[in-house]
């Protein structure tokens, strides 16, 4: 029983929301539609499957029903984080970014990197991130070089692999 009450504690602890947290529209409603799915579909899904396993009897022993109750801890730990971070983020509209020629958050970034290669990114918010569909976090090392940044600059990216220097080449609030 001194374990649930550690998993739990973990489980408030996942990434708890610090500081000012942005957040695009796009954004807000995918956590918001995730919220929605762990409330009226996962959660109760998983509730009747521990009550049917609590049915069969000895629980100490019962898998299904141990699992079920870890599934339900975890549950329980993404919906409080949802709503914690829905309750304190801002939402912020790129397009109506009031200086359109720097890079501030929601901005769509074309780069190009030494070599000549051009990558596109948005810079969005750290639960937004993907970075196989072009959205980083402004939290990364990237995010935070690009702020500010105007067509033309150069910047130097202290990455795992080396450091790299980035030209932005185009700045898009859409």
């Amino acid at each position: 029983m001194a374990t649930e009450a550690h998993d739990e504690e973990e489980d408030d602890l996942e990434e708890a929301p610090r500081g000012k947290v942005y957040v695009t529209r796009e954004g807000a409603e995918r956590l918001h539609a995730e919220l929605l799915h762990l409330l009226n579909e996962e959660r109760p899904k998983v509730t009747a499957e521990v009550s049917a396993a609590a049915a069969q009897g000895d629980r100490s022993e019962n898998a299904e029903y141990l699992y079920g109750k870890k599934r339900l801890r975890q549950i329980d730990g993404r919906i409080r984080f949802l709503q914690r971070r829905l309750d304190t983020s801002t939402v912020v509209d790129p397009r109506e970014q009031t200086d359109p020629h720097k890079v501030y958050f929601g901005a769509t970034v074309v780069l190009e990197d030494e070599d000549g290669h051009q990558t596109t990114y948005q810079v969005v918010g750290p639960d937004e991130l993907d970075t196989k569909g072009g959205r980083i976090s402004i939290e990364s090392p990237i995010g935070r070089a690009l702020i500010g940044k105007a067509v033309g600059d150069a910047v130097v990216v202290r990455r795992p692999r080396g450091e790299i220097e980035l030209t932005v080449l185009e700045i898009h609030y859409r």
